[in-house]
């Protein structure tokens, strides 16, 4: 009788090179973060026109601008778990053209009580698209690529984002504010066709899930066609499945710590990315750019973001350091700051935008990847999520403040100011993150020494 082989999963991924279904697979998570970021961003290019139709003073554009922040920290926080319960693929096309459609209805808006409404729950389906397409990239992807992958495949975001600026500045002017909705409604739609048919689901997750041999063994062979399949063969993960409630296990088996440490890093990042996002444009047209110009400079932030994703996730692969996201922090606090010096000057304002976008961008994606790499399988959505969704109330604090710090007329320099002190709490809180992360793994090393010594103890006395 012959005996059944085990494939160890995570060895034959991590021992395979990127190929042609590696690069479908990341582009199609690219192009549902892509639409996630044009979505996502619009409200901050629409503002400034929506403020001056409807007779709108910055106060009273707080609310506009956070209610799809409380969604998408709601979507985060919801649709994370659900897809390490149901798959990754049916949570990402369910979201994408969840935010695809109510995009849509947000152009009918009339009121700001509608929009509220539309833009909260138009958010709850950008927050759940984000967590779900890092897990799926990160769990293809060779252990030797991953960070770049993943940064690589969320720079759909930034790009999404840079094209919703460079889009709105026209279709505004042309079409009016409603057209930016629509155009972010039906490409959405599409898309989630795409999705449907030629996304994979998680392959970790169908090993994990069991009784998915027959799905494993056809994904196998499209991402590592070069590994024999024998009949009858098992596959195996170097991880077991997390029973109980999901969220629970992010403070189990030594992870509270970690846990906590990476909420704090996406609170203060996603607090000044989207502040950023939210009132340079208008910031930068109160001090005496035209419209169209403040909105394609706040665009350069984006630009730079896919660009620092290039570079950063090189650095990330290579060091897999919490010290390296660090530097990335530090930069985002110095160009930050240096906004807020060079007043209404296009070129140097540029430069500082493109340069802040490298580094608050860049360091977003980047603390995705490490996120995806701190977690298990069976957590992995669930961790990112619950990352992105506490993140995401910075995110909302993030405007809220600078509307407050606007409304009091503080000098725009002053504002800058403030807003470089968050990624430096991040920076504190990585320092921390990085030696607890030594401390526990010599523990573990020390933990594993005494265990062997004492099994081989053991078979000596048995002997």
């Amino acid at each position: 009788m012959q005996q059944a082989t085990s494939l160890n999963l995570p060895q034959i991924i991590d021992s395979q090179k990127f190929g042609r279904h590696h690069l479908s697979l990341t582009l199609l998570c690219a192009l549902s973060v892509l639409m996630d970021g044009f979505d996502a961003q619009s409200i901050g290019f629409v503002a400034p026109a929506l403020a001056q139709q409807w007779h709108l003073g910055k106060g009273a554009l707080t609310p506009i601008l956070t209610a799809g922040l409380v969604g998408m920290l709601l979507g985060a926080l919801v649709f994370g778990p659900l897809a390490d319960r149901f798959g990754r693929k049916p949570i990402l096309v369910l979201c994408t053209l969840w935010f695809g459609v109510f995009s849509l209805l947000t152009a009918t808006s009339a009121s700001v009580n509608s929009m509220l409404i539309l833009r909260l729950v138009t958010g709850f389906g950008l927050g759940g698209t984000l967590p779900n397409a890092i897990a799926l990239t990160s769990e293809y992807m060779p252990k030797h690529l991953r960070a770049t992958a993943v940064m690589l495949m969320f720079s759909g975001f930034s790009l999404g984002a840079a094209l919703g600026g460079f889009a709105a500045a026209d279709l505004i002017t042309r079409f009016g504010w409603q057209s930016v909705f629509v155009v972010g409604g039906l490409l959405p739609c599409l898309s989630a066709l795409l999705l449907l048919i030629g996304l994979p689901e998680s392959i970790r997750f169908l090993v994990l899930k069991g009784g998915e041999d027959v799905r494993v063994a056809s994904l196998l062979r499209r991402f590592a066609p070069t590994v024999q399949l024998l009949p009858g063969a098992f596959y195996i993960v170097d991880e077991h499945k997390e029973s109980g409630f999901a969220v629970k296990q992010l403070f189990t088996e030594g992870r509270s710590m970690m846990t906590l440490l990476l909420w704090v890093v996406f609170f203060m990042s996603l607090l000044d990315l989207y502040f950023l996002n939210s009132w340079l444009p208008t910031v930068l047209h109160d001090s005496g750019l035209d419209l169209s110009r403040a909105i394609r400079i706040t665009a350069m932030s984006q630009i730079g973001g896919a660009f620092g994703n290039l570079v950063l996730g090189r650095i990330f692969d290579h060091y897999k350091s919490y010290r390296a996201l660090a530097l990335a922090f530090v930069g985002s606090s110095l160009s930050v700051f240096l906004i807020g010096m060079l007043g209404a000057s296009v070129v140097l304002q540029g430069i500082a935008v493109f340069i802040s976008g490298i580094c608050v961008v860049g360091g977003q994606t980047a603390s995705n990847a490490m996120a995806a790499e701190s977690y298990a399988t069976s957590i992995r959505s669930t961790g990112v999520g619950w990352s992105l969704g506490i993140g995401r109330i910075g995110s909302i604090v993030g405007p809220v403040v600078g509307g407050i710090l606007l409304s009091s007329h503080l000098e725009m320099r002053r504002v800058f100011w403030a807003a470089a002190v968050p990624p430096l709490i991040a920076v504190v809180a990585l320092v921390v993150l990085n030696q607890h992360t030594k401390r526990h793994a010599t523990a573990e090393r020390i933990t594993t020494q005494i265990d062997t010594t004492q099994l081989n103890t053991s078979q000596s006395i048995t002997i």
